[in-house]
């Protein structure tokens, strides 16, 4: 596939066969991520991939956030818990100066690198940050300092692609110059295009 076909194609799957993942098909997704930018190349995140069924299962019970449990991440092959090992200077000085944690923004270009890639090699993901940190970190063994982000839940699709995935058109969400003023020779609107909100199980 092209990159814009990547992209295109990436969607969140949350029906999983069976059919495990190669080791080295999990090294081939954390080596996209390492390749991320990052701020001053602190290159914090950190990530723990999880096949035993029974601890998928665990994080499962026990590690979502209350009321959505996610019960169908237990079809997954493979979870990555995605975590971040804060820096003095992505963490603590960057947000001191401007408020922003540049660890946080970093651990999300990387995670996203491991969705495409997974996407290029036929995989189905699902980005889960509805979580209970605390018992995550308990589970995967984590350092005190180590921060718990977002699980990846990871395998061959087994469900259907949707047949209308709507995002916003380009003109909602991208100007010119200034907030609000048109942008130029923007493409007409094409199928799925609605400013109508969109389920969060249809990303």
């Amino acid at each position: 596939m092209t990159f814009d076909e990547i992209v295109r194609a990436r969607r969140s799957v949350r029906g999983f066969s069976d059919k495990p993942i190669p080791p080295g098909t999990v090294a081939a997704l954390a080596e996209a991520a390492r390749w991320a930018p990052s701020a001053c190349n602190s290159q914090t995140w950190r990530f723990v991939a999880i096949t035993d069924k029974a601890k998928i299962e665990r994080l499962c019970r026990e590690g979502m956030g209350p009321l959505l449990k996610n019960k169908w991440m237990t079809q997954a092959p493979l979870v990555i818990v995605g975590c971040v090992e804060p820096d003095i200077v992505s963490n603590r000085l960057g947000k001191k100066f401007t408020g922003i944690e540049y660890n946080t923004i970093d651990f999300g270009i990387a995670m996203e690198h491991i969705v495409l890639k997974a996407t290029d090699l036929g995989l189905g993901t699902c980005w889960i940050g509805w979580l209970n940190t605390e018992r995550v970190a308990a589970i995967i063994q984590a350092p005190e300092k180590i921060r718990i982000l977002a699980l990846l839940a990871v395998g061959y699709p087994a469900d259907e692609p949707p047949k209308n995935r709507k995002r916003k058109p380009l003109s909602s969400i991208l100007f010119s110059e200034t907030w609000g003023n048109p942008f130029p020779e923007l493409p007409p609107p094409g199928p799925g295009d609605s400013d109508e909100p969109e389920h969060c199980g249809a990303t």
